[in-house]
């Protein structure tokens, strides 16, 4: 089964999570010791190369097979007025990514991934969270079934991503709940909404928050409130991918919102899980350190799609090529250090 059909399978998923194969991690280590280079001179590269040794269970890993997903979704809460843009967006975008236009298939081609766009739903709207529960319990678990679903076994790396208006008001509402704190911690612009936007956006998650206040605040409650399709399909993935032993590269603030109530209620969740970048939506760095996930990249980017977890893929590629390729001292004729 590679969904979740119920609210247990997918609450027993996220308590049992597979662990990384600390051998194929040792013996990683051991090469990095012995390749020409002083120890520890390529930094986090080294670090990289011993994740996906973990994750892939072998001593040098590989990206044969990569893949990037872009979920949408619509939002019934940009009827409050929290986006620059109207919903309509959401499909013209998808129907650009469908047609090769956007930055996401600029990208992943330069990255060498695999592109699979997943529009859920366009024509039916979440419900307003500020009124209601985004989803009623079968459309959640559909979504996190629909991104379990794109994730295969023989893949060696999975990037996610997302397309849907009004979804920065979703994570950052998922964030607020998730640990607890005011929206004003974690709104903000979103697609480049003013001042008065965001006040706007603040005031519309605080009413969420209120109103689902006395919801049980689990991971598939919270996203089941206050997330969306495409966000529970981000969540669905990344379980599905633990389970599976396939390393995630995040992309941005909402990317990493979906994970957010599932790393409260099991924090190991995240250790299978790289943040590509920091983007420059004001919550991304909080959220990240909440997380306790480093970002590769910080490259001022707050595009979405997968944009910065792409451009992060040849950090990913350099890492297990040099890991891979170099010579060792031994081999190179090399003295080692005394």
């Amino acid at each position: 089964m590679t969904g979740f059909s119920t609210i247990t399978a997918f609450e027993h998923a996220l308590a049992d999570l597979p662990a990384a194969d600390p051998k194929a991690q040792a013996a990683a280590r051991a090469r990095q010791a012995e390749l020409t280079k002083p120890a520890g001179s390529l930094g986090r590269l080294e670090e990289i190369a011993v994740f996906f040794a973990g994750w892939q269970k072998r001593e040098r890993p590989r990206i044969d097979t990569a893949r990037a997903v872009v979920f949408a979704g619509n939002h019934g809460v940009t009827a409050q007025g929290v986006s620059a843009f109207p919903a309509s967006v959401t499909a013209q975008m998808v129907s650009n990514f469908e047609s090769g236009g956007a930055a996401i298939n600029a990208l992943t081609r330069a990255a060498g991934l695999d592109l699979h766009v997943v529009p859920i739903d366009l024509d039916r709207p979440t419900q307003d969270f500020s009124l209601a529960p985004a989803m009623s319990v079968d459309e959640c678990l559909s979504a996190l079934s629909i991104g379990a679903a794109q994730v295969d076994a023989n893949l060696d790396m999975i990037v996610l991503g997302e397309m849907g208006i009004g979804n920065s008001t979703a994570a950052a509402a998922l964030c607020a709940r998730s640990f607890g704190e005011a929206a004003a911690a974690w709104t903000g612009p979103g697609t480049g909404v003013d001042g008065a936007g965001v006040q706007r956006k603040i005031a519309v998650i605080d009413r969420a928050l209120a109103l689902h206040g006395k919801v049980p605040r689990s991971a598939f409650e919270t996203l089941r409130h206050v997330g969306g399709r495409e966000i529970a399909a981000m969540a669905g993935a990344m379980l599905r991918a633990r389970q599976l032993g396939v390393p995630v590269i995040l992309d941005g603030f909402i990317c990493c919102a979906a994970l957010a109530p599932l790393a409260v209620d099991n924090p190991a969740i995240t250790d299978h899980c790289i943040a590509g970048h920091c983007s420059a939506e004001p919550g991304h760095a909080r959220l990240l350190d909440r997380l306790g996930l480093d970002p590769l990249l910080s490259l001022g980017m707050r595009l979405g799609e997968g944009s910065g977890a792409a451009v992060a893929t040849h950090i990913v590629r350099s890492a297990l090529a040099a890991h891979a390729e170099m010579a060792t001292f031994a081999e190179a004729f090399v003295s080692d250090r005394q």
